[in-house]
């Protein structure tokens, strides 16, 4: 789905934002929200928004592929498709879709390790039609053993089309089995083909009764509405939904690492060597991650990054790098990906890696490269405000992950705080070679009656 984004310009003078500018700092985008909780436990945020006649929905439930136990994974992903099989008055996927863009809408939903996110983007005069369409799922989802065969099919093709027929597909399950040890993150996101096999409809119908219950998720409303009706057509369409028994606590604890890791695999597909690299961190929203942001945008980010430059520009050792940190409720990871050139080492790779990486722990990052970063991550930040439904999954992020949405207004001071200083510790306590997990895929010879 595309949905066209606003200049940043037009969004700056929406009313429910205020700009504040001082000299010689990131100007600040400052989110004017209201918090609503319904008797059920639903949690509601809102946000007016009336620069342009539209209204972004999401709900955004406290699920996802970490609530998985042993035997039964890829059920948050499962969902997912489940959601838009229908109800007793929506009998169909293709009637839900045509309702939403018949009346000039758009709609999607994704899943995470932590989350499971469905949205809609319609008119303002059609607010009523998402909120009664996800009310209507929430309440009497159909789930039959005809739907739940038909839609495990679907997934099933999708992890071959996504992982398994894909150059590299396989490779971050790899590394997130070699990572971690705790199962909440260490297994699949789109679950084993022997897992959904095995599964059954009582398996689903009660994962959907612990997890997609009003009082295991947030509703946000970004857009042209006034706060005071919109509330009261929520109240309409969600509060009379039974809350359900909280869901069980979940343990996103990781044992701390003591040796290096390492494991290569080949891969049929893939036609040049890749060298994946990951150090364990911490969860987000922490001083640390903030620090690792940073470290990690000046190894990475850009053609100006220090690996960039040693392994594409200088050394011509890679094609491409990619790499940054996974924000996760959980032990998150600071990555680093390059795909190789041809006829390159992956020694030579890695060893260029950790020679700039044992220079951060001996030496601080430049005042220029510190700023550098800075502008990088703060300019993301106000970009990705730009649109309501990013402002409105950025809340909802917030609230579920960290339960401030405020840290959409905050997080720019916490990551302008961040000195130099903080940036070659975190480096000396995250980057140990101890700390490290090397994956090295790479490409599978083809046997002597292949070539043939």
């Amino acid at each position: 789905m595309t949905i066209a984004r606003k200049t940043l310009a037009a969004l700056l003078v929406c009313a429910c934002i205020i700009v504040e500018v001082a000299i010689g700092q990131t100007p600040k985008v400052k989110i004017d929200f209201t918090v609503t909780k319904l008797k059920n436990g639903l949690r509601v945020i809102t946000v007016e928004d009336h620069s342009a006649p539209v209204v972004s929905q999401v709900l955004f439930f406290d699920v996802g592929a970490a609530h998985e136990r042993p035997g039964r994974t890829g059920f948050a992903h499962l969902f997912e498709h489940m959601m838009f099989r229908g109800t007793e008055n929506i009998k169909s996927m293709s009637e839900y879709l045509s309702l939403i863009r018949n009346n000039g809408g758009a709609m999607d939903a994704f899943t995470g390790a932590d989350q499971t996110v469905y949205f809609e983007v319609v008119p303002a005069n059609q607010l009523e039609l998402p909120l009664f369409l996800e009310s209507d799922r929430m309440r009497g989802l159909l789930i039959t053993q005809e739907v739940f065969d038909t839609e495990r099919k679907v997934v099933q093709e999708e992890r071959r089309l996504r992982i398994d027929n894909q150059p590299y597909g396989k490779s971050g399950e790899v590394m997130g089995d070699l990572l971690y040890d705790n199962f909440a993150y260490k297994h699949k996101l789109m679950g084993s083909m022997e897992d959904l096999s095995a599964a059954s409809v009582g398996d689903i119908k009660q994962f959907f009764k612990t997890y997609y219950a009003p009082n295991n998720v947030v509703l946000i409303l970004v857009g042209d509405f006034k706060t005071s009706e919109a509330i009261a057509k929520v109240r309409k369409y969600f509060e009379d939904i039974p809350r359900q028994p909280a869901p069980p606590t979940l343990d996103r604890s990781e044992p701390e690492q003591k040796a290096e890791r390492r494991r290569t695999v080949e891969d049929a597909l893939a036609r040049l060597p890749m060298v994946s690299i990951a150090f364990k961190a911490l969860p987000g929203n922490t001083s640390d991650f903030y620090a690792l942001q940073i470290l990690a945008s000046v190894l990475t980010t850009g053609q100006s990054s220090r690996l960039y430059q040693k392994l594409v520009k200088q050394q011509e050792l890679a094609s491409s790098l990619s790499g940054g940190i996974s924000e996760s409720r959980g032990v998150g990871a600071l990555s680093v990906t390059t795909l190789l050139s041809p006829g390159k080492k992956t020694e030579d790779v890695e060893r260029i890696i950790y020679e700039e990486i044992e220079w951060l722990r001996r030496e601080p990052i430049s005042d220029a490269e510190l700023q550098k970063a800075k502008n990088i991550i703060a300019l993301g930040l106000n970009t990705n405000l730009q649109t309501s439904l990013v402002r409105a999954i950025t809340l909802g992020t917030y609230a579920v992950f960290y339960d401030d949405p405020n840290l959409i207004n905050t997080r720019p001071d916490k990551i302008a705080a961040v000195t130099k200083q903080d940036v070659q510790r975190v480096a000396n306590h995250y980057l140990r070679p101890t700390n490290r997990t090397v994956l090295i895929t790479m490409p599978k010879a083809a046997t002597s009656k292949a070539a043939q």
